[in-house]
């Protein structure tokens, strides 16, 4: 068995495991397509926030061996599998409340040794409480690995309130910044301002009929407002980690707007923040992080029925042997958007 892992200053690299034996209860699936997301290259160039460095979690694949007690799948099902899932007792405050990625059997729940493998397994808890998706016939695999971040995406969307008409700013249109360009568009926002320093990314952006400002420019405020009546955009996604553009969000956004945390912050990261300004302007912070089986469900749906694109993101393919090529092209973000690995 082939698995990719961190093996620190800023390097990764196939290591050759013995393989494992499935047990009765459990799935073997073989990866097809893995997407390198911004979580995977903060644990490999970062300091990355979470305690797991286990790499790639949005695999998809062909089942290669069921166990004699999996229910309901076969060997040759084509499936999205989803590395953590979440408990959704009756007794589990997180799940009760909404929040079940904060859920303690969520962070329990993984694949085994990861998604970005070259085979992997599924525990009987994951494939029990849904984290097993069958994917139609007509979705490649390189779209079927689009379901975790899209669903990440639609998980922050569910967590404010917004209206058919209002205007949006992005600030980061790495390919998760575009899928909240997507989603704005599917909920039919009037007016979406995308902010990045990287050109390839912004001229890629505009094909989505919105309006692109480079992150440094210093009208870029006087811009947004004069677009929307002097007040400000209604949310602001801050789909990057850095913590200038969480800075620039509440100026950006209007009274009684609302700036959603997306992008993943290096552990440790500090802020100056004018708490004032926040109270002043009624403003909402709301924090997102992964997404449930509910997300999951949701976007295969979107993405099966051709309500969100994810394909037109996909720039850079490459093979599992060229992982740390690959992990260095997505750090740098060359010319590129979503850049996915196959076995």
């Amino acid at each position: 068995m082939k698995i990719v892992k961190v093996k620190g200053n800023s390097t990764v690299e196939i290591e050759n495991i013995k393989s494992y034996e499935v047990e009765q209860h459990e799935i073997l699936v073989q990866m097809q397509a893995c997407g390198i997301c911004g979580s995977d290259v903060e644990k490999v160039f970062g300091k990355y926030g979470q305690p797991s460095m286990r790499l790639g979690h949005e695999p998809a694949g062909i089942i290669k061996y069921v166990g004699s007690s999996v229910k309901n799948f076969n060997i040759g099902d084509r499936v999205f599998t989803h590395h953590h899932v979440a408990c959704y007792s009756n007794d589990c405050h997180e799940c009760n409340h909404g929040n079940e990625t904060m859920c303690k059997k969520y962070y329990e729940s993984n694949l085994e040794p990861c998604g970005l493998a070259d085979e992997y397994i599924v525990p009987a808890w994951n494939w029990e409480h849904g984290g097993v998706l069958k994917i139609p016939d007509d979705m490649s695999f390189e779209e079927a690995a689009m379901i975790e971040p899209l669903a990440c995406c639609i998980r922050s969307w569910n967590k404010f309130n917004h209206h058919k008409g209002d205007s949006a700013a992005i600030l980061g249109v790495g390919p998760t910044g575009i899928m909240h360009v997507m989603l704005a568009k599917f909920f039919e926002f009037r007016k979406v301002f995308c902010l990045d320093l990287n050109d390839f990314r912004l001229d890629f952006a505009k094909k989505f009929q919105i309006i692109t400002i480079r992150s440094d420019n210093p009208d870029a405020l006087e811009q947004i407002k004069s677009e929307t009546d002097d007040q400000g955009v209604d949310v602001v996604i801050v789909a990057t980690g850095s913590l200038k553009a969480l800075q620039d969000a509440v100026n950006f956004v209007r009274k009684g707007g609302i700036i959603v945390m997306f992008g993943v912050p290096s552990k440790g990261a500090m802020i100056d923040l004018d708490m004032s300004v926040i109270y002043s302007k009624e403003i909402t912070i709301v924090t997102t992080y992964a997404a449930s089986d509910f997300d999951t469900r949701d976007a295969l749906e979107k993405i099966s029925n051709k309500k969100i694109n994810v394909k037109q993101l996909i720039t850079h393919k490459y093979h599992l042997h060229e992982c740390q090529k690959a992990f260095e092209h997505a750090k740098s973000g060359q010319n590129a958007m979503k850049i996915i690995i196959s076995s």
